[in-house]
């Protein structure tokens, strides 16, 4: 056969022959390397990542996390599996996992940091995610305040908390409740108690309705006998209150608001133009 007498194809052949044969002698090395006693894994670090620090992760649950998810050695771990064990683990926001030569892992961890109770029984971290955890570990520092809304208005909730907080400052108060109706409607309570009616975000923009009541208010309050309960900002030229009393003291003249009687314990406080 002309094959045999084919030197180039000869030479391709043999080449092709040792090429496989050091494949398979690299591949079987390797296997042999990866699956040595030696590199069985042993140690694992965990530490906050960078700018962080742990208060509520339990090492208990860590362990745990880390023993069912552990199969294989330093070369055929999962890391992905690890860090999603990692990253079920309450309070654990992120977690990553990398390989520590010749036997260990190294983890970092961010957990939440809690802002605000969500919902019935949820919490909205600094990044307006929900997570579950412990409430009561949540508020070891103090009473956070609380969030609701429909699904995915989180960030919605948070950046009005913001704004609401600002708007109020003048009085020397901070929202409590916030609450972002099924319709989109807005109210919110006051660290003193007082409840706003905030309304829609439609007609008169609600930071000028609030802005609006923050500078009448102190005149307004001045002529009541009693505590502020309730007020409505819905208006599009003034707002209304609620007192606990019900009975407001008698109006001057002269000043940039006046009152009236709206019905009951409620009364109008209605700009002059």
């Amino acid at each position: 056969m002309r094959f045999w007498h084919d030197t180039r194809l000869l030479n391709l052949l043999a080449n092709a022959l040792i090429g496989l044969a050091l494949t398979s002698l690299l591949a079987a090395g390797g296997w042999w390397l990866v699956h040595r006693p030696g590199h069985e894994l042993h140690r694992v670090t965990i530490d906050p990542m960078a700018g962080t620090e742990l208060r509520h992760v339990s090492s208990l649950l860590l362990g745990q996390a880390v023993r069912q998810r552990l199969k294989g050695n330093f070369f055929t771990v999962d890391l992905d599996a690890v860090r999603a064990g990692f990253e079920q683990v309450p309070w654990v926001r992120r977690a990553t996992v990398r390989r520590v030569w010749p036997n260990g892992l190294a983890v970092a961890i961010e957990e939440h940091r809690p802002l605000a109770l969500w919902g019935d029984a949820g919490l909205l971290n600094t990044f307006g995610e929900v997570y579950t955890a412990n409430l009561a570990e949540a508020e070891e520092e103090g009473d956070l305040p609380h969030f609701a809304g429909p699904p995915g208005s989180q960030q919605r909730v948070l950046t009005r908390y913001e704004e609401l907080r600002r708007w109020v400052a003048p009085l020397g108060r901070t929202p409590q409740t916030l609450v972002l109706s099924a319709r989109y409607a807005w109210a919110a309570q006051l660290d003193d108690g007082t409840r706003l009616m905030l309304g829609r975000d439609q007609g008169l923009p609600i930071e000028e309705r609030v802005v609006r009541w923050v500078s009448a208010y102190p005149r307004v309050s001045a002529r009541l006998s009693e505590r502020v309960q309730v007020v409505d900002l819905r208006y599009p030229n003034g707002f209304a209150v609620r007192a606990i009393g019900g009975a407001p003291a008698a109006s001057g003249q002269g000043d940039s608001a006046s009152l009236r009687y709206s019905g009951g314990a409620a009364l109008m406080a209605v700009l002059s133009e």
